[in-house]
C-alpha cells in the first residue's frame, strides 16, 4: 500500500543473499522510477503511482525519434475518447463545474496562449479524473510534457484567430457535453478536438 515502509536494506540483503550494495542500487532504481519514496535516515516507503516514469520514456522515445509525435496523438486520440465518455457518466457536479471553468478561462485568455495552455492542460486532467480510472489518469499525465512542447506549434499553425476560437470553442463544447451526460457527444467532441489537432501539427510540419 501507499505509505508502507519497505524492508531494510540489511535484511533484504540478508534475505536475498546479496551485499547491502545490491539492494541500495535497487532502491536507487525504484526511487528513479517514483516506485518508492527515499529519505535520508528513514526506511524507504512506496510512493503513489503516477505517470511521470511513463513520460519520461515517451519523451525519450520522441527524441530519439523512436516514435513520432503523431503516434501518440493517436493513442492520446483513443484513450482520451474514452476518458470523456467515462467522465460523462461518472462526473460529479463539483467536477462538471471544474471542467467548463478551465474551458471558460481559455476562452477569456485567449490572447495569452501561454495560460491558456496552462488551463487546456488543466482541463484535460480534470476530465480524466473524472473519468474514475486510475490507469487513464496516469496516462494523462504521461502525455503533459509532450504536450507542453507541440501546443504552441499547434496554436502557432492555425491561419487565424478564428481558427484558434473553433480549438476553444471545441472545449466548451466538450465541457457541456459532459455536464449534460453525453457520453457519446463527449467522445465525438473529442475524437473531433485531436482530429482538428492532429491536422494543425502535420500542417506546422510534425509528423
Amino acid at each position: 500500500m501507499v505509505g508502507d515502509k519497505m524492508p531494510s536494506e540489511l535484511s533484504l540483503a540478508e534475505q536475498y543473499g546479496v551485499s547491502r550494495t545490491v539492494i541500495r542500487e535497487a532502491f536507487r532504481s525504484l526511487a528513479a522510477l517514483q516506485m518508492i519514496s527515499l529519505s535520508p535516515g528513514k526506511r524507504a516507503s512506496v510512493s503513489l503511482s503516477n505517470g511521470e516514469p511513463v513520460a519520461r520514456i515517451l519523451e525519450h522515445s520522441v527524441r530519439m525519434d523512436a516514435v513520432a509525435i503523431q503516434d501518440v496523438y493517436d493513442v492520446r486520440r483513443t484513450v482520451e475518447a474514452r476518458t470523456a465518455t467515462l467522465a460523462a457518466i461518472r462526473r460529479t457536479d463539483k467536477e462538471a463545474e471544474n471542467i467548463a471553468w478551465h474551458a471558460s478561462q481559455m476562452k477569456s485568455l485567449f490572447h495569452d496562449p501561454a495560460a491558456g495552455m496552462e488551463h487546456d492542460i488543466a482541463f484535460h486532467h480534470a476530465i480524466a479524473r473524472a473519468s474514475r480510472n486510475k490507469v487513464f489518469e496516469m496516462m494523462i499525465t504521461s502525455f503533459e510534457g509532450i504536450t507542453r512542447e507541440t501546443w504552441p506549434v499547434g496554436w502557432r499553425s492555425r491561419n487565424s484567430d478564428a481558427e484558434r476560437l473553433a480549438m476553444v470553442d471545441l472545449h466548451m463544447d466538450l465541457a457541456s457535453a459532459i455536464s449534460q451526460r453525453d457520453a457519446i457527444r463527449s467522445a465525438e467532441i473529442m475524437s473531433q478536438h485531436f482530429d482538428v489537432s492532429t491536422r494543425a501539427l502535420l500542417s506546422a510540419g510534425i509528423r
